[in-house]
Parts: structure tokens; C-alpha cells; sequence
């Protein structure tokens, strides 16, 4: 076991007993450690319930093809923790090595001397640490859930936030309606901070322009102030000042077109005349992001498949991730027919039928699992049940390489799409690439 999984576990029990979202606990630990957070290079927060990780991905292969360093701070990990803590390098950076996290770990467990915090706040703080320790042009920050009370927003002045799009996620913290979510979601807007907004449900939108407004802070919306569009086989962009033609984003899908346009709206605000079109254009074709619509292509899973198969995997979970999903495969049918199944496996906390019912007349079965290893799993056969509400054909496995295999023999040809979670998505990666996940990789309330 790695040094850095044993401090993990250890800091997992200092858990409050209930989850009560407040910034009193990071204010505490992070005036403890000196206050790193007010020692950070210049911010960028971002928020959001779909897409907050692809517009990381974009401003960072963007700001590294233009030779910047740039920190980046996402969750949850997929197969180690050192995938939250990216260390920026002018040209690229690279995640925290084991002995830097064990340090950190260790100091911000001896300072907070035991006392009652969760394992997002203590590990945010160690972020904060590492980030104020090095020198970079800019920080990207991720909001983990939430936002008014994420343990991110102990920063006070970023210079940039950016808002992806919201749906429902969270509810039993965030809120049952769309405004209510919202309304937590804008809560890293700052006075005097410019705020890139994704386009957003007409409800979402109106709650952020209202706290926008009472907290002096500057919207700009996209399809107001600035929109993205494919056009030709090219991405296009508009504000009121420019149009740039830039090439279609790496990441598959035409949800990415959003968030590839929430982007380049950001590096525009920005105005780092360090930054080209050209370093844009690159940056889209070059940025990468882990589970989402990744193809699996030459791993230890195919080899359970025909070798006409292909393999997809993505950790959307929420009825929005379902919808978007469901259209690029139909996108993909399109242009290449082929029988799809569903690889199922999610949280209790998820919506299963709402994340399933886009799938109706465009999947062929959806073969259920429980996660391995979460105890805040939906069952297989709950899925069964939630997949036949939504009028979807089942069948059940009893673990992610008997569910691929299953998913193999449903028909000739197959597109197999594997999706549901995040933290079934990482074992996935592990499994595919042959390698053990972090001692914690996968525990549900990692983010609270």
C-alpha cells in the first residue's frame, strides 16, 4: 500500500457523522496551515453539474500550448487520488508525485489534530498547500459539489469564474429545482469577477443572473453575449468582437461543442495576449479527459469482445449525461451503424430511469451490475427494474468483465457504451489497463 492511501483512510475517519455544508471547517484548517489559499496564483473557479471536467481539460491544453504553467485541482480521481492535484510546468504539467501528496497529507493531518472534517475539505486544503508552493501562471479550480459551500470557495477572488451546465444532481444538497441548484451553483461569483455561463435551462439561467446581480458580478451568457456552433466539420465561435474558426474539440460528442465554447469564452475574458487562436485551436484537438465518450480500444477489455466490437465509457450519471449520451450514439449510428448495448452500474443517489429513458429505441439490451466495491450501489436488479420501466430489455451480470462479455454476445457487431458512474468508470480504467486502484478509489461520499 502506498504511503499516500494509508493517510487517506486514516483522514476518511475524521468524517462528521453528518454531512453539514459549511466553510467553517476549511476556514479553520486553512488559517492553520497559514492560509494557502490567499497564496495562490491567479484562479480560475469553476462549477456546474455537467462538463466542469472537459472545460478543464480545454483551458488547460490551451494555456499549455501557449507555454503557461498551469495547476489544476478536479474529482473525484478515477483510478489513484494524484489525478486531483495536477502541478503545472510551463509546456505541461504533471499529477503530484506519491512523495509530495504523502508530505502534504501528513502535515494537514497533524494540523487539523483530529478534529471532525471531511475528506474533500482536508484534502482540498493539501491541494491549496501544493498549489501556493509552486509557481504558475494560473490555477484551474474545480467546485467538487455545490459551489456556495464547497470547500473551493474559501477562495475570495479568483480572476475568472466559469459556470458549465446545470440539471439535477445532488438534490438531497443542493436543492429539488432547478433554480435552487442553481443558486448554490452561482455562488462562486464573485464582486467585480467576470462569469462565463454555458448555455443553460431557461430556469438555471435566470437564477444565475439574479445572484449575479445582487453579488456584482458580470455575466457573460453564452447565446447572448457569446456562442459556439459546428459549421462544416469546424468549431466557430462568436462575441461581439471576433469570429474564430477553430477546429471541431477532441472529445467526442456534440455537448463538447458547449463546453469547448465556455472555454474559449473563458481564455477570451481572460485577454492573456500570451494566448493566439492558434494556441485554441490546438489546445481543442489535444485535450484529453479520462471517461468521457473514451474510446477503450487496445486494453485488457476487448480482448473479452469479437473483434468487431467497439468499446465505450463514459461517468455521465445524471438525466442530462443520459440525454447527451443518447445522442452522440445516435450520432455514431449515423455515420456507422451498429447494435448498441449498455454497460449499467450507478449510484443510489442517481436517477436510473431518468438517465436511462433516452435510450429507448436506440439500445438493443442494457445489461445491469452492481459496482463492485460501493456500498452506496444500485443493485443489478434494481437497474433491471428501472431499465424495464423506461421499456428497455435487460439482462444482469455479476461483474464488470462478465457484464462486457455478456454485452459481447447480445448481437453481431456490437457498440458497447459502458456508463452510469464515475466510480464505475474508474475500475473499468483500472481493469483495462491492469493495474490496482487506489486503496479508496470509488468510496461515494469522497466528494462531500
Amino acid at each position: 500500500m502506498a504511503m499516500s492511501d494509508a493517510i487517506l483512510a486514516r483522514l476518511l475517519e475524521l468524517h462528521p457523522k453528518i454531512i453539514d455544508l459549511s466553510l467553517e471547517r476549511m476556514h479553520r484548517i486553512d488559517a492553520a496551515l497559514g492560509h494557502p489559499e490567499r497564496r495562490l496564483p491567479p484562479v480560475i473557479h469553476i462549477a456546474g453539474t455537467n462538463g466542469k471536467g472537459s472545460i478543464v481539460a480545454y483551458l488547460r491544453a490551451i494555456m499549455e500550448q501557449a507555454g503557461l504553467s498551469v495547476h489544476a485541482y478536479t474529482s473525484p480521481h478515477l483510478v489513484a487520488f494524484h489525478e486531483r492535484i495536477r502541478l503545472g510546468r510551463p509546456g505541461g504539467g504533471a499529477l503530484i508525485s506519491e512523495d509530495e501528496l504523502s508530505s502534504l497529507l501528513a502535515e494537514c493531518e497533524q494540523v487539523n489534530a483530529g478534529q471532525p472534517i471531511t475528506f474533500f475539505e482536508i484534502t482540498t486544503a493539501a491541494a491549496f498547500l501544493a498549489f501556493a508552493r509552486h509557481p504558475a501562471d494560473y490555477v484551474i479550480l474545480e467546485t467538487g459539489l455545490g459551489g456556495r459551500l464547497d470547500a473551493t470557495n474559501v477562495v475570495d477572488a479568483p480572476c475568472l469564474t466559469v459556470i458549465s451546465a446545470i440539471d439535477y444532481d445532488h438534490q438531497q444538497y443542493l436543492g429539488t429545482t432547478l433554480s435552487e441548484i442553481a443558486g448554490e451553483k452561482a455562488g462562486i461569483l464573485k464582486p467585480g469577477v467576470p462569469g462565463i455561463v454555458a448555455p443553460q435551462p431557461d430556469e438555471a439561467r435566470a437564477k444565475l443572473e439574479q445572484v449575479a446581480e445582487r453579488a456584482g458580478a458580470q455575466l457573460h451568457i453564452a447565446g447572448q453575449d457569446w456562442q459556439a456552433f459546428e459549421q462544416h466539420g469546424r468549431l466557430v465561435f462568436q462575441d461581439e468582437s471576433a469570429l474564430i474558426d477553430l477546429p471541431l474539440p477532441a472529445l467526442r460528442g456534440r455537448f463538447q461543442i458547449d463546453n469547448a465554447g465556455a472555454a474559449i469564452a473563458a481564455i477570451r475574458m481572460l485577454g492573456d495576449k500570451r494566448i493566439s487562436e492558434q494556441h485554441m485551436g490546438d489546445g481543442l484537438r489535444s485535450a484529453e479527459w479520462p471517461a468521457r465518450l473514451q474510446g477503450l480500444g487496445d486494453g485488457a477489455l476487448m480482448r473479452l469482445l469479437p473483434d468487431d466490437s467497439e468499446l465505450w465509457l463514459d461517468g455521465g450519471h445524471n438525466p442530462s449525461a443520459g440525454r447527451a449520451l443518447a445522442g452522440a450514439m445516435a450520432d455514431l449510428n449515423d455515420r456507422n451503424p451498429r447494435p448498441l448495448v449498455l454497460v449499467v452500474g450507478m449510484l443510489n443517489s442517481k436517477s436510473a430511469d431518468a438517465y436511462l429513458a433516452p435510450f429507448k429505441g436506440l439500445a438493443q439490451r442494457v445489461v445491469t451490475l452492481t459496482i463492485p466495491g460501493e456500498e452506496n450501489a444500485i443493485t443489478a436488479a434494481d437497474l433491471v427494474a428501472a431499465a424495464a420501466s423506461v421499456g428497455l430489455e435487460t439482462a444482469t451480470a455479476m461483474g464488470i468483465e462478465d457484464a462486457i462479455t455478456l454485452a459481447g454476445r447480445v448481437a453481431q457487431s456490437p457498440r458497447i457504451l459502458v456508463g452510469g458512474s464515475l466510480y464505475l468508470a474508474g475500475r473499468v480504467l483500472a481493469l483495462d489497463k491492469g493495474v490496482e486502484p487506489g486503496m479508496i478509489t470509488g468510496t461515494s461520499r469522497l466528494n462531500r
